[in-house]
């Protein structure tokens, strides 16, 4: 039950002579919900772009599923089950709303018609546009169909990354109610989320990460009931 399905010891990656990520050491476990926090600037899409493949560390060790990925290409990670919906969407504009779903499942000998008809139930909306262009679709319409996407391939962890980066809040509650959901089904979650209030209620631990180093970690709970977040990142004074 407690298996560490995804591991970072003392990351560092950098941009040229910038040092983004400084020695972070983080884990997530079989069946959580982990939530990495801070402000913009701090490190948190380097972090999930450098685990996924898409960037690479100058020290440090990635392992999933027990693996040393530290090294391997982006395309091979997804195909061992791990999948990143990026910030900002990045859906395929001129393909319909299905065409883009099909996508996500492109490292599949053939896309699943029950995880396709499973995405529909928990994004009824995408149904209701499947023929609709996405680049047609409002920006939570494409934040939906980012996660169904990144869903389609059946990772053993989704990693999302801003999932209610500029919605209005009564999408955001859509949003997280479908991770919720999806993490229900067995999938691990690895979410940065700029709302810390709403990831915290979701997530089971959280990290902080404040210019590239993790500056706080611990269950949701006493993250949420730790004053220096509260003034940091809740909005709350003493």
């Amino acid at each position: 039950m407690d298996e560490i399905l995804l591991e970072i010891k003392d990351l560092h990656v950098s941009y040229g002579a910038i040092k983004a990520i400084k020695g972070i050491s983080l884990y997530v476990k079989k069946g959580e919900v982990v939530t990495i926090l801070g402000a913009n600037g701090a490190g948190k899409t380097t972090t999930l772009r450098t685990i996924s493949g898409l960037l690479k560390s100058a020290e440090g060790h990635i392992y999933f599923d027990k693996e040393d990925i530290t090294s391997v290409p982006a395309h091979a990670i997804v195909g061992r089950g791990m999948s990143h919906s990026p910030e900002g969407r990045k859906v395929f504009g001129t393909l319909s709303v299905e065409e883009n779903l099909l996508m996500g499942a492109y490292t599949l000998k053939t896309h699943d018609e029950e995880t396709l008809g499973w995405i529909y139930k928990i994004l009824p909306r995408l149904e209701e546009r499947k023929k609709q262009l996405a680049g047609t679709l409002s920006g939570g319409e494409q934040q939906m169909l980012a996660i169904g996407r990144a869903i389609m391939s059946k990772p053993k962890l989704l990693i999302l990354d801003e999932p209610s980066l500029g919605l209005a809040p009564v999408l955001v509650k859509g949003i997280f109610k479908a991770i919720k959901e999806i993490s229900a089904t067995g999938v691990t979650v690895l979410i940065v989320e700029q709302n810390a209030k709403a990831a915290l209620k979701l997530a089971d631990r959280g990290y902080v990460l404040e210019l590239g180093k993790i500056t706080h970690e611990g269950t949701s709970h006493d993250l949420l009931n730790s004053t220096v977040i509260q003034e940091a990142y809740l909005g709350k004074k003493k």
